[in-house]
């Protein structure tokens, strides 16, 4: 049985007469592109605080930090998709699980979305902190002790700046894994890109152009990431340092 091309059909109307399938799947790369990116938000603010103190030596917050990274790090995604959507309002006080449920799309499917590859991606996160602290030699937090700095000063204006330099490149590689694991979030009923490619396909049964397309709107808004994110950090490179510590980080 031959297959029936038809390119055509992304400028014909999809079946909500809203516009063009074309404008169908825009529209779902603008859902996938506002969950990424509160997701990432979420991730970077958990991750920094996670992996610091996990390099602060106290033991007690470490343990705690580190039971934080293995539960996340070790229940697949999918199933922590499920967790958020379908467990998390049966265990919240009753008003607040109803009003959860009761939030209407694609509100009641985002939010979900959001909190699950926030905290999936946080420890993530978390673990390129604690590895680019610890690469950094011991010299420059004595130092910053040293000239009359709290340990809190001397994480926010010695530490940490330099360790975001170091870590830069690891961190675009997980916050293009953040874009891509929102094609999970279907399955809570989120129509992001991957969704409305499978919902064309199921209305025109195009299913090869569906998904070619899908695929290459995801190509092309990870380069567009992966440049923006090379061109940052060549801006922000310390001459001479950032190099050797990269190689540290990575083979941490």
């Amino acid at each position: 049985m031959n297959y029936n091309w038809n390119w055509g059909i992304f400028f014909e109307l999809e079946p909500g007469a809203s516009g063009s399938y074309l404008d169908y799947l825009i529209g779902g790369l603008g859902w996938t592109i506002v969950t990424a990116v509160f997701a990432w938000s979420l991730a970077l603010v958990l991750g920094l605080v996670v992996g610091t103190l996990r390099t602060t030596g106290h033991k007690g917050i470490e343990r705690i930090c580190f039971a934080y990274t293995e539960l996340f790090r070790n229940i697949p995604l999918l199933v922590q998709m499920f967790l958020w959507y379908f467990v998390l309002p049966e265990l919240l006080p009753q008003q607040l699980g109803n009003a959860m449920k009761a939030m209407a799309p694609p509100w009641g499917s985002l939010v979900p979305a959001v909190l699950c590859l926030g905290l999936f991606m946080s420890v993530r996160v978390a673990e390129q902190v604690r590895s680019g602290i610890q690469s950094l030699p011991r010299g420059q937090q004595l130092a910053g002790l040293a000239v009359g700095l709290t340990r809190v000063q001397t994480y926010r204006y010695v530490l940490l700046p330099m360790v975001f330099r170091i870590i830069l490149p690891p961190l675009t590689s997980e916050f293009l894994n953040t874009i891509k694991n929102t094609s999970l979030a279907l399955t809570i009923g989120l129509m992001e890109l991957t969704a409305r490619a499978r919902a064309m396909q199921e209305f025109s049964f195009q299913v090869f152009e569906a998904f070619a397309a899908a695929t290459v709107i995801y190509l092309l808004l990870n380069l567009l990431v992966v440049l923006a994110m090379r061109k940052l950090e060549q801006r922000i490179r310390v001459p001479g340092f950032i190099g050797s510590q990269q190689q540290t980080v990575a083979g941490h």
